[in-house]
């Protein structure tokens, strides 16, 4: 399973849908799986519960669909920061770090009022700060893809580009 990882705004469901497309093979949302399960948003949960008991859930999703068959998941920013979740991800999958700047994170996530980094007072520097902290734990991933001003359809070229180079090392 291709497990895309990365900061809000870095295109990893936008991506991954076409990047499964591409290759065949279904897409998975992690946000979206893990809503399923609990019936309930992602918001809720978080509100409910605590980010401790809706990361205690993620990984659970997460893991159950590295169990499956093959396929690409668009994993939330903070699923790789959790040390369990991770590990599974680089047992079971193989992970993709979607990486983006500042700028094009901002622009991205300003399409969208649903974001609760933008109800925030100064959301830019909240995202530099994010950046800043997840940045060299993203770089664990198993490939780095450049998702930046050119299309989404680029970033998926650069990713299939990167997994047959990495096949014919193998």
């Amino acid at each position: 399973m291709i497990v895309l990882v990365g900061l809000m705004g870095a295109g990893k469901t936008t991506i991954g849908r076409r990047l499964a497309h591409a290759l065949h093979v279904p897409f998975f949302d992690a946000d979206e799986e893990i809503e399923k399960s609990a019936g309930r948003s992602v918001e809720d949960i978080f509100a409910d519960f605590g980010e401790a008991a809706f990361r205690d859930g993620e990984r659970k999703v997460i893991e159950r669909l590295l169990g499956g068959s093959s396929g690409v998941l668009a994993t939330g920013g903070g699923a790789f920061m959790d040390t369990a979740t991770r590990a599974i991800i680089c047992e079971k999958g193989l992970s993709i770090w979607l990486h983006a700047d500042l700028d094009v994170l901002m622009e991205r996530v300003s399409l969208r009022n649903t974001r609760p980094l933008l109800r925030q007072p100064n959301p830019r520097q909240i995202m530099q700060t994010l950046m800043e902290t997840r940045y060299p734990t993203y770089a664990q991933a198993d490939i780095r893809v450049e998702s930046g001003v050119e299309t989404h359809n680029h970033a998926v070229e650069h990713i299939i580009s990167a997994l047959k180079s990495r096949q014919n090392k193998e």
